[in-house]
This record gives C-alpha cells, sequence and structure tokens, in this order.
C-alpha cells in the first residue's frame, strides 16, 4: 500500500479522493423511485420535497430520502362494532375500507397511525348514521348506507392526505332476541299476506258465481222470449188459417196431433199395454177419417 501511495505521490492521491468524492456525490444525490412509490425528502429535519416515480435528484449530505410511502390501494382489516338504530335495535356492523394516500407529506407529518386513525372514524361515522335510521331502512338501503359513510369519512380523512376509494358494510347482524321477534313478524306477515289472498279468491269466486248465474238467467229469458214468439206465431197462425178455412182446418190439425200422440206411444220400447179411454178411441177414429178424407 505505501508503495502504490509513493507511486501516485499526492497528486495522485488527491485525484482519487476528488473521484471518490464524486462518486460518492452522484450515489447520495440520485434517487431512483419506482411507480408504486413517492419518497419524502428532508434538509436538516424540514420537509424539502416529494419524489415522484422516475430519476429525481437530490443535494448530497444536505437532503435524504426521510420516507418511502406507498401510493398503492390498501385495504383495512375487517371492523365491527355496535350501533342501535333509531328503532332502538342493537346491530352489529361488519366493515371494510379501501384507501389509498395521495399526499405523503400530509400523511407523514400529521398522523402516526394511519388505519387505527381511519378505523376509528369510520366506527364513529358508521354509528351516527345509523343512528339516525330505522332496522329496515339499514336492511333495504345498504348502498345508500355505503355511500353516505364513504362521503362522511373521505371528509374527516382528507387533512391526511388519503384517498377513500371505497366503504363496504358486510353484514348487519342481530341478536338472537331480535332475530326470534323478527321471525315472528314476518310469520305473521306472511299469514296476513295468505289470509288476504284466500278473502280475494273467494270474492273473485262469488263475482264469477253471481255473474254465471246472471248470465244463464239472462239467457233463459231469451229462451223464454224466442219461445213466446215461436208460440205467438203458431198461434197467430192457427188463428189466420182457422179464419181463412174455417173450423174444419182447426179440427184438422188436432186431428193430426192426436194422429201423432198414438204413434209415439205406440213406438215407444217401454210401452206393452196402452190403455186409453173410450171417447179418446172416438176421437182417434175421428181423426183418421178426417185425415183420410184430407188425403
Amino acid at each position: 500500500m505505501e508503495e502504490i501511495f509513493a507511486t501516485l505521490g499526492g497528486g495522485g492521491i488527491a485525484t482519487l479522493l476528488i473521484a471518490a468524492f464524486i462518486i460518492i456525490c452522484l450515489y447520495k444525490g440520485i434517487r431512483i423511485v419506482s411507480q408504486s412509490e413517492k419518497h419524502v425528502v428532508e434538509r436538516f429535519g424540514r420537509l424539502r420535497s416529494v419524489l415522484g416515480p422516475g430519476i429525481n435528484f437530490i443535494v448530497p449530505f444536505l437532503d435524504r430520502v426521510a420516507h418511502q410511502i406507498s401510493i398503492l390501494e390498501r385495504q383495512l382489516p375487517n371492523a365491527s362494532q355496535d350501533a342501535i338504530t333509531a328503532d332502538n335495535v342493537l346491530v352489529q356492523v361488519e366493515t371494510s375500507v379501501f384507501y389509498r394516500i395521495t399526499e405523503p407529506e400530509k400523511t407523514v407529518y400529521r398522523i402516526r397511525d394511519v388505519d387505527a386513525a381511519i378505523a376509528t372514524t369510520v366506527a364513529g361515522i358508521v354509528r351516527a348514521e345509523i343512528g339516525k335510521m330505522e332496522l329496515d331502512e339499514v336492511q333495504s338501503n345498504r348502498s345508500t348506507l355505503m355511500s353516505t359513510i364513504k362521503e362522511a369519512v373521505e371528509g374527516q380523512v382528507d387533512n391526511w392526505g388519503i384517498e377513500v376509494t371505497r366503504a363496504e358494510l358486510l353484514d348487519v347482524n342481530l341478536d338472537q332476541a331480535t332475530r326470534d321477534a323478527m321471525l315472528q313478524q314476518l310469520n305473521a306477515e306472511r299469514e296476513r299476506r295468505a289470509a288476504v289472498t284466500r278473502a280475494e279468491g273467494e270474492k273473485r269466486a262469488v263475482e264469477l258465481n253471481a255473474d254465471a248465474e246472471l248470465y244463464a238467467a239472462e239467457q233463459g229469458a231469451k229462451a223464454r222470449r224466442v219461445q213466446a214468439d215461436a208460440e205467438a206465431y203458431a198461434t197467430s197462425a192457427v188463428a189466420q188459417a182457422i179464419q181463412d178455412n174455417g173450423l174444419e182446418a182447426a179440427q184438422y190439425q188436432v186431428a193430426l196431433k192426436q194422429v201423432e200422440a198414438l204413434n209415439a206411444l205406440g213406438a215407444s220400447p217401454s210401452s206393452s199395454t196402452i190403455v186409453v179411454p173410450a171417447n179418446a178411441l172416438e176421437a182417434f177414429g175421428d181423426a183418421f177419417k178426417m185425415l183420410k178424407g184430407r188425403g
């Protein structure tokens, strides 16, 4: 080693020292930041700048990278807290929050434990918002509640340089007594709906039956009217025939009906013996005579 220094002499040593100093300055003055990070630079303990992704230059020995902050989106561990609704029901709410750091200079100098601070803020906001709503509203308006919680959390953590990307309401649990009461209420509501449905069905059946009876009555009345019109027409035709041909036309019609009745009785399979009055036989004889005379 002494031989090397003797060979270089005083000028060579100075050159080596200067070269080494330059190399150290370059090493300390150049900072390469990845895409997923930001670096906070301090000078004598005070904030100097924030380095973004890529190659950055700082003043060696004066500036130093005090904090390397990841700007990737983070998820808080699922948290569970108790809350009381507006109708005095105790619920246990499970939440999850996603956030990312957008301004590291605020985060590192204004809050020590970011995750704990956000979790505490979310718990307070969740209790406050659920306290304004009844249980049914909490169950049916989860999306609205999540949006409200997200906006409220964003307003609280804005000074910390944090952006809340999502706030999820994972579950709303009830104690066993409340569940039993809700189950009874649900069963009662189902029974009420079933009773209403049965009543509406019976009412509809009565209405349809009444409509059917009315329709039958209308059709019967129409049939009787048609029959009456037919009888009236037949009567008028007979009357006209009597008027045109005298009493003999009426007697001929009566004789024709009597013969038709006798033929019907004789053709009946259930009639083996027919007993008729004597005057009926005379009437049939007269009818045959009249028919023979007509023929």
